[in-house]
């Protein structure tokens, strides 16, 4: 079984957000999918798109995916964010988180970013422990902030 890591193209976004609703439910979260193949289209394919995406390729079938985007410290200058980081269940422990990783910071060497950013969840073991091997760095000083939809309408 051989695995490739490509660009993701518009034909990809049914299976990537399949997975994407395969990790909310990991994530016990299923309900907070609310993201559509139009709109994935649209932002990672239209006019201005603001996300970029590898596919994890075995035998024509996507079984990974990794989504990223630029973002910007004003201390540093450019970055990257990556988004999420997932692998079919059936094929995780064969190395294709680390391929898609790997390409991830090909990537940000090509782009100059000066920092990859990303999270995970403090009881998810396996991806703590996968992150690990890269030697990164915990940050357990800042706390994560956000407005949801609703939030943001209500101004």
């Amino acid at each position: 079984m051989q695995t490739t890591i490509r660009k993701g193209i518009k034909a990809d976004i049914p299976s990537v957000l399949h997975l994407i609703k395969e990790l909310a439910l990991y994530e016990k979260a299923p309900e907070e999918v609310t993201n559509t193949v139009e709109a994935m289209e649209r932002d990672g394919f239209g006019e201005n798109p603001i996300f970029r995406m590898l596919v994890a390729e075995t035998e024509g079938n996507v079984v990974g995916m990794a989504i990223y985007f630029i973002k910007y410290s004003t201390w540093k200058g450019k970055g990257v964010y990556l988004d999420d980081i997932v692998v079919n269940e059936t094929y995780r422990g064969k190395g294709i988180g680390k391929m898609l990783l790997d390409e991830v910071i090909h990537d940000c060497k090509n782009l100059g970013a000066k920092q990859l950013h990303w999270q995970v969840l403090d009881w998810n073991e396996p991806a703590i422990g996968f992150y690990k091997k890269y030697h990164s760095s915990f940050d357990t000083e800042w706390i994560n902030c956000k407005l949801n939809e609703e939030q943001i309408l209500s101004f």
